[in-house]
């Protein structure tokens, strides 16, 4: 699993690469709130959560015919520091990949760009028995996080510096890899700004594309194998492994998009621990069972970005043995294509803002 997780993580930005040298650094502070999404919440709220973002940035301009097809983004890498203003949750420092897609006309100095970035983060004082039970958005110190950013930017505003400012959020968890899990979600203003490392070299032009416009595909059928570990949401319940079989139609509309149609078989032993420590409660009124795995069916999206591609999925459980967590859930989740067929993947699988899953595996498209 580090294995496919590293490749997931470095592959998707070194495929990436430009011939040109083009690039910019970034610092940003941010100051916003979290999010209340359960009634936990509200005990770990003291203060306004405040930090800084510093990222480095190099600028596509074709090389690949794939860059023209999304404006020519920029990929990179970020480093961020977190206060959350709380002795309870403490500060998160985090790394991530990310990418930038421009909304605007690239020769423009002044920009309107949506960052999206993924990594892993470390919190300072996650839940602890003895002394730190109260903290229910983090029960182990590494998590997984992501971040997304809406921003304008001007360039060389003065010589080689220039200013951005706009929105961010900022969710981090560890995906129930160990209980409690109810993570953190940051809304905050940014401003901060931009220096321009080869102002001074000659201006590089945008290659246009060669590629034929219209692209056409057959009906692909995936099938995909993942798991990974989690606990149950009874805290101390222990660690024990899961595994996903899905299986799939996608129908490509054009070279960027793709729409999904498929069913997931979750096979969760922790179902079982949960449901026989649920019974010892007292109105628990659980259904009798003894069967323990989920199927679900789901409608999915794939975005297509050279070898990597993201996937987005809502689904239903249409064979759910008794109430946990919830009916529907949502995935997100990131590919990388290793020839035409064979793809590794990493999925995070939630109910809306309750994380329950980080899957890994492999699949082949056909």
């Amino acid at each position: 699993m580090r294995k496919i997780l590293y490749l997931l993580l470095i592959t998707s930005y070194s495929i990436s690469y430009s011939q040109s040298n083009s690039s910019y650094f970034q610092a940003d502070y941010f100051y916003g709130n979290i999010l209340r999404q359960n009634p936990d919440a509200s005990i770990l709220l003291q203060g306004h959560p405040t930090g800084i973002f510093l990222s480095y940035n190099k600028r596509t301009f074709g090389e690949e015919s794939w860059q023209e097809h999304y404006n020519y983004p920029d990929f990179g890498y970020s480093l961020g520091y977190q206060d959350y203003k709380s002795d309870i949750l403490g500060k998160l420092y985090s790394a991530y990949g990310h990418y930038n897609f421009y909304f605007t006309n690239r020769t423009s100095q002044n920009q309107l760009i949506f960052r999206a970035g993924i990594g892993l983060a470390y919190n300072t004082n996650p839940y602890d028995k003895e002394t730190n039970n109260i903290n229910t958005a983090f029960g182990s110190s590494l998590n997984s996080s992501t971040y997304f950013k809406l921003y304008f930017q001007r360039e060389k505003l003065i010589d080689n510096l220039g200013l951005n400012a706009g929105l961010t959020f900022i969710h981090a968890s560890n995906s129930n890899i160990k209980s409690p899990n109810s993570g953190t979600n940051v809304w905050a203003i940014t401003l901060g700004l931009n220096y321009d490392l080869d102002a001074n070299k000659s201006i590089q032009t945008y290659i246009p594309s060669s590629e034929i416009k219209h692209f056409t595909e057959p009906v692909k059928y995936n099938f995909a194998v993942r798991s990974g570990i989690n606990e149950s949401e009874i805290i101390g319940s222990g660690v024990k492994p899961f595994f996903v079989f899905s299986a799939y139609a996608d129908k490509r509309l054009n070279r960027k998009s793709a729409i999904q149609f498929g069913t997931d078989l979750y096979i969760s032993p922790i179902l079982k621990d949960y449901y026989e420590l649920s019974l010892t409660i007292p109105h628990a009124n659980l259904k009798e069972t003894s069967n323990f795995s989920r199927v679900g069916i789901f409608i999915g999206h794939e975005l297509f970005i050279n070898k990597i591609s993201i996937e987005t999925q809502i689904g239903y459980y249409i064979k759910y043995p008794f109430k946990y967590v919830g009916r529907v859930y949502e995935t997100l989740g990131l590919k990388r294509y290793l020839n035409d067929k064979w793809y590794a993947t990493i999925r995070l699988k939630a109910h809306a803002a309750d994380a329950e899953t980080v899957e890994f595996g492999v699949g082949i498209r056909l």
